[in-house]
């Protein structure tokens, strides 16, 4: 049987907004303070304002599988 782990509530600052969150199982937002504020932040993923940094390959070398080349 999985023994669950509770945790102490913590106040931390909304990625989106920067008010006060409460970081806890009770805020299903979290780590944002509202529906309002986690929709917002999908959408900047969405419209790719946000994008996780990637090396591009230098123009003169190709790129991708060597082997369809």
């Amino acid at each position: 049987m999985t023994k669950r782990v509770e945790f102490a509530a913590r106040t931390v600052k909304c990625p989106a907004c920067g008010q006060d969150s409460v970081y806890a199982p009770s805020n299903t937002y979290r780590p944002f303070c509202s529906a309002r504020c986690k929709g917002i932040d999908l959408g900047a993923w969405a419209s790719e304002e946000f994008a996780v940094p990637a090396e591009s390959p230098p123009d003169d070398e190709p790129f991708g599988d060597p082997r369809l080349q």
